[in-house]
């Protein structure tokens, strides 16, 4: 679940380690090649086979800071947020971005708002 990688990220940037390795998903991967397109992180690939397929994450830093500063759900388990395109605000004054489950597949919410699709909102990331 994006929720256990996103922490992952998070604790292993605190400690400066350069990567990390989570289980496969296709949700985490489609999450993390956009975090990897927009910075976050360097750089994600697959390894393995079935059943014991990974996700090797490496670690961005610059300066010595994390690529990654902090991050909040906004739906949750018990709580799913949907959004339409018109509600979409930008996260932290456009330093951050926001990741939305659309019809048309995982993205950011600024290509939710341009393609004008609306959904389920799934967290925040700055």
């Amino acid at each position: 679940m994006y929720t256990k990688v996103l922490n992952q990220i998070k604790n292993a940037q605190a400690v400066k380690k350069e990567n990390v390795k989570v289980p496969y998903s296709k949700m985490d991967m489609e999450i993390l090649d956009i975090l990897s397109k927009k910075g976050f992180v360097d750089s994600v690939s697959k390894k393995g086979r079935l059943p014991q397929r990974v996700i090797d994450i490496k670690l961005k830093y610059e300066n010595d800071r994390p690529g990654m500063t902090d991050y909040r759900l906004i739906s949750k388990p018990s709580r799913a947020l949907y959004m339409g395109y018109q509600d979409i605000k930008p996260v932290k004054n456009g330093f951050g971005i926001g990741v939305i489950t659309t019809p048309k597949g995982i993205m950011t919410t600024g290509n939710a708002k341009k393609e004008k699709v609306g959904g389920k909102v799934l967290f925040e990331i700055w």
